[in-house]
């Protein structure tokens, strides 16, 4: 596999499943909150975002972090693996809550610069209602469509995201079984 894609709702751990898998790959990580965010939270032109998105999926290797569905079918068409990480609620919002108490007044990596974490109650209840606001339904619809060309990978828990991981083999390039 040369390109990976990996979607799931905020706090589902695809930043850091992204750079897992490139770090035992040797394939670039592109996350696509940089493409998506300007500094200060500012959100970038939607088609400046799908521009940035549409040439870097063209890449011949890579290993794509996010979500953003109006980009999701110029990824989705180039990926040889869609990897949906479907992590219950409770534990995405843990996770958001974590990062943005540990993170706090600072810019991840995988964030646009200038985009430091904070407290954002309607982010939270964004989160918190991924599965019910039409978020996961979504990604459930795009897989299914990319079903029959791409490999699918529907990681349900901690557990399956580390037997993910472990298909990996060590001389770095991804050899996934069945």
């Amino acid at each position: 596999m040369k390109r990976i894609m990996i979607i799931g709702g905020a706090g589902s751990g695809k930043s850091t499943l992204a750079r897992k898998v490139g770090d035992a790959t040797g394939l670039p990580v592109i996350h696509i909150d940089k493409a998506y965010w300007k500094p200060g939270w500012k959100l970038r032109d939607v088609n400046e975002t799908k521009q940035i998105v549409i040439e870097a999926a063209r890449g011949e290797e890579w290993v794509f972090d996010g979500n953003n569905s109006s980009t999701f079918k110029d990824r989705a068409d180039r990926a040889d693996a869609i990897v949906f990480l479907d992590m219950p609620t409770w534990l995405r919002c843990c996770r958001v809550i974590y990062r943005s108490i540990v993170g706090y007044g600072r810019s991840r990596p995988d964030m646009a610069d200038g985009c430091t974490e904070r407290f954002d109650y309607k982010f939270y209840k964004w989160v918190a209602g991924y599965r019910v606001n039409g978020g996961r339904l979504r990604a459930f619809e795009l897989i299914d469509a990319y079903a029959p060309r791409a490999r699918i990978f529907h990681l349900r828990s901690r557990g399956d995201v580390r037997d993910f991981l472990d298909q990996f083999k060590s001389d770095g390039r991804a050899t996934i079984t069945d």
